[in-house]
């Protein structure tokens, strides 16, 4: 069996190397692409400015405490798609197996390439030169021959890094990993680990598979064949979307009926223009709603019709919002999606569901 050549490509701190590319008083100064208003997070942020810990998702306010000269930049997302499309067009020159993760990252398969070029190593080389070339931006490659280790391996030497964990080298690099580089590994499951006494890759490895799955479910199973250098997951190249959706951050925290009802007025209005655009047809219905003191909820309902129109949508958002008491405990954010592309035949009729959504902020 052949072994398969993955890269994960990964570019440098993207928004901000964007921004710095054409606003050249921007160059080698800390920034931070977001927002800058009491509620806004940081999307991207430069690696002067990481210097003082500033970083993704970080409160924008908190950000210029810690770095008091931080400039913050209003993001341009339609400059970085474009500029993301000329990246893709650059990996297509080699391979049509190419799996997007977002505007700035995705998986490539090079096992058969479109220049029967042998070393995966040598093809990362180029398409990072091509980046270079027409961006005038920076990528960090990694190459291996399953997509976590890629992944890591993307990350090792950031920025302009490339780095390969070959097979034979796979499981001793594994063994003397910190924990928390493992895909899947979040904040509460890496406190959890360290609770069992798990630190390292080797620490894993030691765990028997019926501890990890009793202790993390499904994801133990996967956890058990990481620690292996087992991943057989293969790159997708056809993806479908599964959800659209939208939400906002308020700048004040909202508790008037009137002003709520306005305010999921207009997100219906967004997420039905992404609707349209993105040519999606869900049957279900989700509402997102982050309070006051960050407590988060979901509401969900199923319909047997197509949601695509403000008609369709927002009397269900509505009714999805009457149940929840928000006088005495504010918002300060909601958000809407519509997912469920394939309606099963038990879900003729409306119903209640709880629903896990990723939303995108706009």
């Amino acid at each position: 069996m052949t072994e398969r050549k993955i890269i994960h490509i990964d570019m440098d701190q993207f928004f901000a190397a964007v921004e710095q590319r054409d606003n050249p008083e921007l160059r080698n100064k800390p920034i931070a692409v977001g927002h800058d208003g009491p509620r806004g997070v940081v999307s991207t942020a430069s690696y002067e400015a990481r210097k003082f810990g500033v970083h993704s998702a970080l409160s924008i306010q908190i950000a210029k405490r810690r770095c008091p000269q931080l400039i913050i930049v209003e993001p341009h997302f339609q400059k970085y798609k474009e500029v993301s499309q000329q990246i893709r067009q650059i990996f297509l020159d080699y391979t049509d197996l190419i799996e997007p993760l977002s505007l700035d990252e995705a998986f490539l398969d090079v096992t058969e390439n479109k220049h029967n070029i042998p070393m995966a190593v040598d093809i990362a080389r180029e398409i990072k030169q091509h980046i270079l070339d027409t961006t005038q931006l920076t990528a960090s490659a990694g190459v291996s021959y399953c997509k976590m280790l890629a992944k890591i391996a993307s990350d090792w030497r950031k920025p302009d890094g490339l780095t390969v964990i070959h097979p034979d080298r796979a499981q001793d690099f594994i063994n003397h990993l910190d924990i928390k580089k493992i895909w899947g590994v979040g904040p509460r499951t890496l406190e959890k680990m360290h609770q069992m006494g798990i630190f390292t890759g080797n620490d894993l490895r030691n765990m028997s598979l019926a501890r990890l799955t009793q202790e993390f479910g499904k994801m133990g199973r996967v956890f058990y064949d990481f620690a292996r250098g087992i991943d057989e997951r293969p790159v997708i190249a056809e993806w479908e979307r599964k959800s659209v959706s939208c939400e906002r951050t308020f700048e004040e925290d909202i508790s008037k009926t009137s002003t709520v009802t306005i305010e999921l007025y207009h997100i219906v209005l967004e997420l039905v223009q992404r609707i349209e655009k993105n040519q999606f047809e869900g049957y279900t219905l989700t509402l997102k709603v982050k309070f006051l003191d960050f407590q988060q909820i979901t509401r969900s309902i199923t319909v047997a019709h197509v949601l695509h129109t403000k008609e369709d949508i927002l009397p269900l958002a509505k009714q999805l919002i009457h149940d929840i008491d928000y006088s005495s405990h504010p918002i300060r954010l909601l958000g809407l999606g519509v997912s469920n592309s394939h309606l099963c035949p038990h879900e003729k009729s409306s119903h209640w569901v709880e629903l896990e959504l990723e939303f995108e902020e706009w």
